[in-house]
């Protein structure tokens, strides 16, 4: 079976040594146009006789990506995805796009590191979302949030908190697990607070509002639905395994 390979540094496509590079390049740099800045990305297409490309037909589709900056803020240490049996519409790629003759669906392994978790804490765009949780009637203003992973795979969150106009600063420190439930949700499970009696009431009211917040759907990108069926944490990394259905390629939102 021939493979036709593609590589990516900084967004910008350098052609392989296959003549039959258009495919590949065309949705390597679709998805590159997703991020705001990546490493190395790399796809593989696999296609038996190659001619097939011309009915939009592909027998198999690989995806890997590392170093990769949402706009958002949100960064992905490394991302994989194994597609089989693809269906494009071919004419769509020589004005630059990809379109999918019908949905698919993908196996994908996401690697966050513990300073992706600690920088997207800090992001305008979470911690937009952190501010909506009001306590006693008042918005909540956060600095440092601080994620650490332990050795025995537990996590620490710290965070320097404001209330209201309020200049005092309270400082939480937070130790849980991490689970995934019902394949769409990643939970902070099994808090153990520290602090004093008003730092563990804002701390357990934050725990419940971020496990309210954590719900795959909400992060998707456009046209895929995202499942989770394992997750586990090696070397200062969380590892997610699961599944992307994907309805249409996505477009990223302006």
């Amino acid at each position: 079976m021939r493979t036709i390979e593609i590589i990516v540094f900084g967004n910008i496509p350098f052609s392989g040594q296959s003549g039959d590079q258009i495919v590949s390049k065309a949705i390597t740099t679709a998805i590159a146009a997703l991020f705001k800045k990546t490493g190395k990305l790399q796809a593989n297409l696999r296609v038996e006789p190659v001619a097939k490309l011309l009915q939009g037909s592909i027998d198999g589709f690989d995806f890997f990506g590392n170093g990769m900056l949402m706009y958002n803020g949100l960064r992905i240490e490394g991302m994989e995805l194994y597609l089989q049996a693809v269906s494009i519409d071919f004419s769509a790629i020589f004005s630059g796009k990809v379109k999918l003759r019908q949905p698919t669906q993908a196996s994908l392994r996401i690697i966050l590191t513990e300073e992706d978790l600690t920088t997207s804490f800090n992001t305008p765009f979470i911690v937009e979302k952190l501010q909506r949780l009001e306590y006693q009637g008042q918005p909540l203003h956060f600095h440092n949030t601080q994620i650490t992973i332990n050795e025995d795979k537990s996590l620490t969150i710290k965070a320097d908190i404001r209330i209201g106009n309020n200049q005092e600063i309270i400082s939480i420190n937070i130790g849980a697990n991490l689970e995934v439930q019902g394949r769409t949700k990643i939970q902070f499970t099994n808090p153990q607070y520290q602090g004093n009696n008003e730092a563990n009431l804002l701390g357990q009211a934050l725990i419940n509002h971020v496990n309210n917040l954590l719900d795959l759907d909400k992060f998707a990108l456009d046209g895929t639905c995202l499942r989770v069926d394992r997750a586990r944490i090696k070397d200062k990394e969380f590892v997610f395994y699961g599944t992307a259905e994907i309805s249409h390629f996505p477009q990223r939102k302006i």
